[in-house]
């Protein structure tokens, strides 16, 4: 049954608190997914294809570690200080740590076997071990803020605020300062970005733990059977609602992570004007702020589904635009592009109550409350579609014949570059249309069904 405890109710402080946990994950999620394969090629001299297989590596590895954390939040006693906020005050400082150690350029001249050791080890501790034990209690922690499903709503918003202005940051500050007046990324501007980025994480989390409550308690009745791995996972893969953002938000990171890696060769290469990928991450920010100030309005109206369904098919007609253009106009790809990522960052702002939403109707199907599972299960498939994205960026620079050593880039290597970051990220928005409309089953109607459901049993009515 679930008990209320005698505790402040919902509230801003839950919203603000909710909003930085995020701030604090793409500190070093956000940098990882814009600067690190950049990183990797450009100063420590690893080949685009060498970084691609690590990164799909390292997803192998997130298919056992996401699930082992999922199952130990859903089985773990909890702490004084929740289920959930304890791995927050944990883990903070360990996977903080593990980002900065990724960004070290005083080894780009060692030999290449150590700094490919060095890669892989580093980078499967801040991913596979650390982000995972922080980033999956965080994300299953919603359900126990609120049960009411506008204030998830409210939840995810500022969750993809706190996103957003990471991204802000990020995207303003580090081309501005790594990179030098010929558009080549600096080593060691990189190492101290990391660094100040790490600290800032570390204070973002704490901020997380001490401002939100977990007010929602799940507890098993005395006669209920344990749920075994085997059945949890059963009944997981045959929710087709999570199935179905599972395809989508495979799709919408091979996109959007796509966009932002090849971002990196496009501006410098392309275009000739590095810091003008400062200019899109602070436009594209910008208009992902002003959405989530009608985020919940939207979602109570037309429903999550329907809307993030309609803003996304709208960015991928604005890509595949983009790659029919064939502009060499920076200023005009940027302002066409970053005015038609609206789309994109409304579906960012929705998701994560997309996924309370699949853990209620699961629970609705099952009788099981299964948190920590699905969102391992989620987790584990966003961290694909990172994969997927890193390792086709990488693949592609290599198919397209990006040379590393040439201060000017070929016709048709740019061109491949722009193709790249075009058109295959308008394949993959029409993917997640395709996903969302015809797999994802929760539109408007069944999600105020499922919650009314949930609140009759609660009750005992």
């Amino acid at each position: 049954m679930e008990k209320q405890n005698a505790v402040k109710p919902f509230g801003m402080s839950d919203k603000i608190g909710y909003m930085f946990g995020d701030f604090a994950n793409d500190f070093t999620f956000i940098l990882a997914s814009m600067f690190l394969m950049k990183f990797y090629t450009n100063v420590m001299g690893i080949s685009g294809a060498a970084v691609g297989t690590l990164f799909l590596v390292a997803r192998i590895v997130d298919a056992f570690t996401d699930v082992a954390m999922g199952r130990i939040v859903d089985t773990v006693k909890p702490a004084k200080d929740g289920k959930f906020r304890p791995w927050i005050r944990r883990m903070c400082g360990p996977v903080a740590l593990a980002s900065f150690l990724m960004y070290q350029s005083g080894l780009a001249g060692v030999s290449l076997g150590v700094k490919m050791v060095y890669m892989y080890v580093t980078y499967l501790l801040w991913g596979s071990v650390f982000y995972t034990s922080i980033n999956i209690p965080y994300g299953s922690m919603a359900s126990a803020i609120t049960s009411e499903p506008s204030e998830r709503t409210a939840l995810s918003t500022f969750r993809g605020i706190g996103a957003t202005l990471a991204g802000l940051v990020i995207g303003i500050v580090v081309p501005f300062f790594v990179y030098d007046s010929d558009n080549n990324m600096v080593g060691s501007r990189m190492t101290i970005i990391a660094g100040v980025f790490a600290v800032c994480a570390v204070v973002f989390y704490i901020i997380c733990y001490k401002c939100t409550t977990e007010r929602v308690k799940i507890e098993k009745s005395s006669d209920e059977a344990q749920v075994s791995l085997v059945q949890a996972f059963g009944e997981v893969f045959k929710s087709r609602a999570l199935l179905g953002i599972i395809g989508a938000a495979i799709f919408l990171l091979l996109s959007q992570l796509l966009i932002q890696s090849m971002n990196q060769y496009l501006y410098p290469d392309y275009f000739q004007n590095a810091k003008m990928v400062s200019l899109w991450s602070t436009l594209q920010s910008l208009s992902s702020l002003l959405v989530s100030l009608f985020t919940v309005q939207i979602s109570k109206k037309f429903g999550k589904k329907e809307s993030a369904a309609a803003g996304v098919a709208m960015t991928g007609i604005v890509y595949l635009a983009l790659y029919f253009m064939h502009t060499d106009n920076a200023m005009l790809f940027t302002l066409v592009s970053a005015a038609g990522f609206i789309g994109v960052n409304f579906f960012n702002m929705v998701i994560w109550a997309n996924i309370i939403d699949v853990i209620d109707y699961q629970e609705v199907r099952t009788h099981h409350r299964e948190d920590g599972t699905i969102y391992a299960v989620y987790s584990f498939a966003r961290k694909l579609g990172q994969a997927l994205a890193g390792g086709l960026g990488g693949y592609v620079i290599t198919a397209v014949g990006y040379d590393v050593t040439a201060k000017v880039q070929s016709g048709e290597v740019l061109d491949g570059i722009y193709m790249a970051s075009t058109l295959l990220p308008a394949i993959f928005l029409f993917g997640v249309v395709i996903m969302l409309v015809f797999v994802y089953p929760l539109n408007k109607k069944k999600v105020e069904e499922n919650a009314a459901e949930l609140k009759r049993r609660r009750e005992g009515k």
